[in-house]
């Protein structure tokens, strides 16, 4: 089975999201979109996989975002997307691709939704926030 995450590795959440994939029983398939962006044609694809806009996916923290005026409403999807290609920060992540669904795994608990076994056992983010608890119960 092939799961496939977009991943930036100086994100705690796209960490705390692989961590979640790899106790799955899972290795994914991990693109470090910043090193490797994906083509617009794969952007749009995820964006209509998830339901969701350009401008749903553009991340604001920690990006050009303010500089750019993106939270100007005259830009178009299209040239929303112009700007994710040329700056790929801007697109917000983990992305999670896996034979039940995509989705922005923000918290990274909304993976276990498309995971193929989301029974993963206890797991503890990386910041102490507990997600399933020593009986299996899912917390958050």
């Amino acid at each position: 089975m092939t799961i496939t995450i977009y991943h930036n590795p100086d994100c705690g959440t796209s960490r705390n999201t692989l961590a979640i994939i790899r106790q799955s029983g899972e290795e994914p398939q991990v693109i470090e979109y910043l090193k490797t962006p994906p083509s617009r044609a794969r952007l749009v694809e995820l964006l209509e996989a998830m339901a969701m806009t350009p401008r749903q996916l553009l991340r604001e923290k920690g990006t050009p975002y303010a500089e750019l005026g993106l939270g100007d409403p005259k830009w178009s999807d299209d040239e929303i997307l112009d700007f994710m290609l040329a700056h790929p920060i801007l697109i917000n992540r983990p992305i999670v691709v896996t034979p039940l669904g995509v989705v922005l795994a923000r918290p990274s608990e909304a993976v276990l939704d498309i995971l193929p076994n989301p029974d993963i056992g206890p797991f503890t983010k990386e910041d102490g926030e507990v997600v399933v608890d020593a009986s299996g119960k899912r917390v958050v």
